[in-house]
């Protein structure tokens, strides 16, 4: 029987009463209590906060008293309660989906989904219709939140506060408008002045206790003293696995998976790291975690008749996310952004100091732009020195998306296109014929269209970035680069995958023969590249690779040469 996978539910209770695997994060409960009152934890999207905070607003609602039982008597916190369970009157507010065209629609939008959330809460528990009446005269959220305190404190109650996605339409107006976001989130504008009558509400004692998600400190940063009491509980080691699936999580959600085909756990366990895992939030963090949705995803798309892996191990939803949040590589010195982009492919890390806090107001610089990268889960942190964070790409899924990215760029810089149609040829060729020369054809065409600016840097780096941005665009292998064989460092390997059969897989070396050198530079470096791909073929690890054949590829900047050095006939 398959399990019921709950990807893309967000209800707590749905997935609990509806028989959905759920993995615990109620031990979390306890912990944020002995943290505090005033929290804020982000994620990169995708990541379980939605579920998380519908699980917070179950727990802690009055309402729901009856309920306990049933919702959380199998988990942690069921055998294990605070003192604060359904202790209070909940108000959930979620700021997704708030059109960020005009500075009006920004405002009615806000305005729209606090008005909302106030009605639903004074519904919910029974408060006069006058009350609602009254906030929904009100035009500002401003008014609204402060009638709706108002009344909440005349009634004697206090407030659990649950914010998801408070940053949603920030991003997206960041990257769109950054003169309007300032307007907005800066003094006397309408969101700093929400998020002032909440500061009053918690002097007060209304609002008790207040937790909100989202992705990027941005919005908050912004907001200043109009909003300073909320601890940042995203970059402490203690919440550093709060969201997103450890690997014993992971492990358990896909063991019934591998029972029922006969599979390994341990085998599929490798692969789904490759793609899913590498998140780690502080330095000290125990472990780095899986994204949640992605693990998910895979689990429902996972193919139980043929025992194959979905053919796309990025679900599309996810990356239409990631590329909408890509807009946020605008802010800022775009230039610079786009060095790190490049460092980051040619090298897979980068350092810097890793910020906490970023002022749009004054310079926004290279630690701002990579602490950036890291909040929207673009990087994460793979280590320390001394005086700076070191941060890596955290896996398979966002290097596809970063030379995905990456060929926009390359289009965009050197006003050139690439065309879809050969390269997918191209690279079918490869797979089913074993013949790299239609993939160094489209290669040629690149080098070609390259700026004067971008020819400077060349070498034998930038060359494999140009190849492996070409082979992700269709990427029916899995693409290593540098990968470690035997204490060498074959260039590119092309490894088949399920559920993709080809008949070739391939090693590629790349030399860049600089033109200065003439004819006999070009010899040497081919002589040299030639030997170095048969040394990789002595490798027990290489040697046992089934339908393997091995290349090099030269190239100078205008012509590219491949040499074919194994058959791939073998095993």
């Amino acid at each position: 029987m398959n399990q019921k996978l709950p990807y893309g539910e967000s209800n707590f209770k749905k997935v609990i009463s509806g028989g959905y695997v759920y993995i615990d994060k109620t031990a979390y409960i306890a912990q944020l209590e002995n943290t505090g009152s005033y929290h804020f934890l982000l994620r990169p999207r995708r990541f379980g906060k939605s579920l998380f905070v519908s699980m917070l607003a179950h727990y802690y609602d009055v309402s729901r008293a009856d309920e306990f039982d049933a919702l959380f008597g199998k988990l942690y916190i069921g055998q294990q309660p605070t003192s604060l369970k359904n202790a209070y009157q909940v108000l959930l507010m979620d700021f997704s989906g708030i059109a960020t065209a005009t500075a009006e629609r920004v405002h009615n939008g806000f305005t729209a989904s606090v008005n909302a959330s106030i009605g639903s809460f004074l519904h919910r528990y029974g408060y006069a219709p006058e009350v609602f009446a009254h906030i929904t005269q009100k035009t500002t959220s401003e008014e609204k939140i402060r009638i709706f305190f108002e009344a909440v404190k005349i009634a004697d109650q206090k407030i659990l506060l649950l914010i998801d996605e408070y940053d949603h339409f920030a991003n997206t107006l960041l990257a769109e408008d950054r003169a309007l976001f300032q307007t907005i989130m800066g003094k006397g504008g309408f969101v700093r002045s929400f998020y002032e009558v909440l500061k009053s509400a918690t002097m007060t004692g209304v609002l008790d206790r207040l937790f909100i998600t989202g992705v990027t400190p941005l919005m908050l940063d912004s907001l200043t003293s109009g909003f300073n009491i909320a601890e940042n509980l995203s970059i402490k080691a203690d919440f550093n696995a709060a969201m997103g699936f450890t690997h014993a999580e992971t492990q358990g959600l896909l063991q019934p998976l591998a029972e029922q085909c006969k599979l390994e756990t341990a085998v599929i366990m490798v692969d789904v790291t490759d793609w899913y895992n590498g998140y780690r939030f502080h330095p000290d963090g125990t472990e780095t975690v899986f994204n949640s949705d992605m693990v998910l995803y895979f689990a429902k798309n996972f193919d139980r008749d043929k025992c194959a892996y979905p053919k796309r191990m990025l679900d599309d939803n996810i990356a239409s996310d990631y590329r909408k949040i890509m807009a946020l590589f605008q802010i800022g010195d775009r230039e610079a952004n786009y060095q790190v982009l490049d460092d980051l492919i040619n090298s897979d890390e980068v350092l810097a100091v890793q910020q906490r806090k970023f002022e749009l107001d004054k310079h926004f610089d290279r630690n701002d732009f990579i602490s950036l990268l890291a909040y929207m889960g673009f990087v994460t942190i793979s280590g320390e020195t001394m005086t700076q964070t070191r941060f890596a790409i955290p896996n398979h899924v966002i290097r596809e998306l970063y030379f995905q990215y990456f060929k926009v760029e390359l289009e965009q810089r050197n006003q050139l296109t690439l065309p879809n149609q050969t390269l997918a040829v191209a690279i079918e060729t490869l797979a089913l014929q074993g013949d790299l020369q239609p993939l160094a054809v489209e290669m040629q065409r690149v080098l070609e269209g390259l700026s004067n600016r971008d020819l400077i840097k060349l070498d034998e780096k930038h060359i494999k970035t140009l190849l492996l941005t070409l082979l992700y665009q269709f990427p029916i292998y899995f693409i290593q680069s540098e990968r470690e064989m035997g204490r060498k460092y074959p260039d590119v390997m092309l490894l088949e995958r399920s559920p993709f059969a080809v008949k070739h897989q391939h090693l590629i070396e790349l030399k860049y023969a600089k033109k200065g050198d003439g004819e006999a530079g070009w010899a040497a470096k081919k002589q040299e590249g030639i030997e170095q791909v048969q040394g990789y073929l002595q490798l027990p690890a290489i040697a046992a690779l089934p339908k393997l054949r091995a290349w090099l590829m030269l190239t100078d900047s205008e012509r590219v040469e491949v040499v074919a050095l194994s058959s791939g006939l073998g095993n």
